[in-house]
Order: structure tokens, then C-alpha cells, then sequence
């Protein structure tokens, strides 16, 4: 069970000024029933991750804290991240959600909190209120860092201006038919990390030419070299498999590297392409 060479990229410091160190190769955990939760999370953990995403919309956190409960490895050797759900943005929701997924993952303390969607134009709701509360979570001492998920640069800007602290992550679709580059740059600026999900396009890039080619010309799997794109690209990635020979697959991606000329390639494939919803249409 021991745990894979993973780089890791540091986060905006919390209020206690600890750096936090996040990995940059994770296990996701959308659509994993909270039933198979705890048996694909320890998989996943016997493979050597050590970095576990999940979030209160999954349904799963019971089964993730479960596994994080009896793998029997220190607390100090995991990253967990959970989001907060959609109706739960209003203060007392998101607190009161936020000490059901501590009780439900079984911990004192969580690595990383966000915010899941905007939710920018939905009645009632301002992301600015949901981030001052992210923030009061922050300040408790029960969360290692916050920050927030599917944010464009608008809604980026718009809560740091009106609170002054800067989300340690924003987490967003984001894989070779959709590179992010503006989004990006922003988050650059700021001194956001990026977080991938849907790293692999749910699954259309892996019969993309350019990446067989690459894949055929380096003796490796399409998921892996998708997987060192995100890595060389400076990216957080949290590939998805319930298959404990794909999570080692997708974990084999430490022993080769991509030259400039096939980053390029890959970089080249971008066509704007989302395979999950766009952020301006999730509202409650």
C-alpha cells in the first residue's frame, strides 16, 4: 500500500499560515454509488493514491469515510476534498452541510472545501455570501484550504474583490478538446490552482488520432498519456475508474514524459468542446 511518487503543487496558505500541499494526481469519485464507495476508495488507496475527491452531491462521502476509517493508513498521508452541494449556499445551509459531510467522512479536519457551482444567477443566492460563509468554514480551523469549483473569471474576480482571499483551487472540465486557456491564465494571475475533472473527456478523447498516435508511439495507453498531459501541464487531475487495474493504469504515468513537440499536438486539439454542463446553466 505505499503511496505513489506524485508531485504535488502548494495552495494559497490557510489562516494558520500551513503550507498545504496538494497531489496532483487524485482519485475521482462522481457517479460511485455510496454502496461501492468504500471498496473503490480503498482499491484506490492500495493502488498508492493518497488524494480522494469526492462531494456532497455524489451521495458517497459515507462510503468514502468508510474507507478512509479502515485503510489503516495516518490521516497526515491523505487529501480529501469534498463540495458543497447546490441548495446549500445560503450561511446556515452551508454550515450545517458542511458538519453532515464532516460526520460523514469521519473527520476533524478536511484538506480542501469548495464550492461546487456558481450558481451566479440563480434567485436568492449571491456567490459572494456563499464565499464569505466558505470562508467563516475557513476560519473555524475545520478546513485546510477553500476554494471553488466550475468559476469563470467574472465570478472569480468578483469574490475576491469583494473579500480580498483568493480560492486555493478552482476545479473545472477541462482535457485537450477543452484546454482553458483564458481561465487559466486568470488563474495563473491570481495564484489559482487548476484542478481537472472530466480529464479524459469522459472517455471520447481515447479514440482521438493525434493521442493513438502518441499512445502507439510511446508504447503507453491513450488514458495515460491524456493523464501526463494534465501532469506536465501543471494541472491537479482526478481520473475516475471503480477498476482497480484502470486506477493502476492511470497511476503508470510517472516512468515516461511528453516532448514539446507532442504537448503541442495535444495542446493543438482544443476545440472548445465540453462533455458536462456549462457553468452559466447550473442554477437551483
Amino acid at each position: 500500500m505505499s503511496a505513489l511518487s506524485v508531485p504535488a503543487i502548494t495552495l494559497t496558505r490557510g489562516t494558520n499560515g500551513e503550507e498545504v500541499l496538494i497531489p496532483q494526481l487524485g482519485a475521482g469519485t462522481y457517479k460511485v454509488a455510496d454502496a461501492e464507495a468504500e471498496h473503490v476508495v480503498r482499491e484506490a488507496l492500495d493502488v498508492g493514491y493518497r488524494h480522494i475527491d469526492t462531494a456532497q452531491m455524489y451521495g458517497n462521502e459515507a462510503g468514502v469515510g468508510r474507507a478512509i476509517a479502515t485503510c489503516g493508513l495516518p490521516r497526515q498521508d491523505l487529501f480529501i476534498t469534498s463540495k458543497l452541494n447546490n441548495p446549500n449556499h445560503r450561511r446556515d445551509d452551508a454550515l450545517r452541510s458542511f458538519e453532515a459531510t464532516m460526520e460523514a467522512l469521519g473527520l476533524e479536519v478536511l484538506d480542501l472545501f469548495l464550492v461546487h457551482w456558481p450558481l451566479a444567477d440563480s434567485p436568492g443566492i449571491d456567490l459572494v455570501d456563499t464565499w464569505r460563509t466558505m470562508i467563516e468554514i475557513l476560519h473555524s480551523g475545520r478546513v485546510r484550504a477553500i476554494g471553488v469549483s466550475n468559476f469563470q473569471p467574472e465570478h472569480l474576480h468578483r469574490i475576491i474583490e469583494a473579500t480580498g482571499v483568493v480560492p486555493a483551487v478552482n476545479q473545472i472540465e477541462l482535457h485537450p478538446w477543452l484546454v482553458q486557456s483564458e481561465l487559466r491564465r486568470v488563474h495563473a494571475q491570481l495564484g489559482i490552482a487548476t484542478e481537472s475533472w472530466s480529464p479524459l473527456g469522459r472517455g471520447r478523447l481515447l479514440a482521438d488520432p493525434v493521442v493513438v498516435e502518441i499512445a502507439e508511439s510511446l508504447g503507453v495507453s491513450p488514458s495515460q498519456v491524456i493523464i501526463r498531459w494534465h501532469l506536465q501541464s501543471g494541472l491537479v487531475v482526478i481520473p475516475k475508474s471503480i477498476h482497480r487495474r484502470r486506477m493502476a493504469a492511470n497511476a503508470d504515468v510517472l516512468t515516461f514524459t511528453l516532448d514539446d513537440g507532442r504537448m503541442a499536438a495535444l495542446d493543438a486539439l482544443d476545440r472548445d468542446v465540453r462533455t458536462g454542463s456549462h457553468p452559466d446553466r447550473i442554477q437551483v
